[in-house]
């Protein structure tokens, strides 16, 4: 698909022109499919959260101002629609309790693996949801610990906290799990 002229193409929607917003919804549910997913545990959530997403997207397109990039404006509805799933599904809502522990060290030996994007983002969806996404939020998105504390409605040290975790599980799988063998195929140790 080509590159859309964004300031027409959000005038257009604006004006509630269908073939605008199909337009604009075609251009990034693919890649805002996959931020979904990163936050949730099955494709079918994701796309329920794709769908409110939009649904604020388009609610709210008159608030975007034209200076900033329209799919990072996108990307941020996404994130927290995304939060908002977490917090009032009841399947993710008991994962995202926090423990309130110290940080403890991570390791800082980088394992030598060469690991596929599929690969990497399965194994993120492995993770507890709290540590999922707390180190989506940060590694990914790039938000700050204490924005991460506001999102969440935690404090900057838990968060600090569960990224840790979730690095040092990430690590410690990727070490036991995720290695070339001679013959060029993965394996386990």
């Amino acid at each position: 698909m080509r590159q859309p002229d964004y300031h027409l193409l959000v005038k257009d929607c604006l004006k509630r022109k269908p073939q605008a917003q199909k337009m604009l919804y075609e251009h990034f549910a693919p890649m805002m499919l996959g931020v979904c997913f990163r936050y949730t545990k099955s494709i079918g959530d994701a796309e329920e959260v794709l769908q409110e997403g939009f649904v604020k997207v388009f609610m709210r397109l008159s608030q975007f101002k034209e200076d900033g990039e329209l799919g990072a404006w996108i990307r941020k509805i996404m994130v927290n629609t995304a939060l908002n799933f977490l917090k009032s599904n009841k399947k993710y809502r008991n994962d995202l309790l926090f423990d309130e522990m110290p940080l403890h060290p991570v390791s800082t030996e980088n394992p030598e693996v060469i690991l596929q994007a599929k690969e990497l983002s399965e194994l993120l969806r492995q993770l507890p949801t709290g540590f999922q996404t707390i180190f989506n939020l940060h590694a990914v998105e790039g938000y700050k610990h204490r924005e991460i504390a506001t999102m969440l409605g935690i404090n900057e040290g838990t968060s600090r906290s569960q990224y840790a975790r979730a690095r040092t599980l990430l690590i410690e799988w990727i070490e036991k799990f995720s290695f070339k063998d001679q013959t060029g195929h993965y394996g386990t140790k």
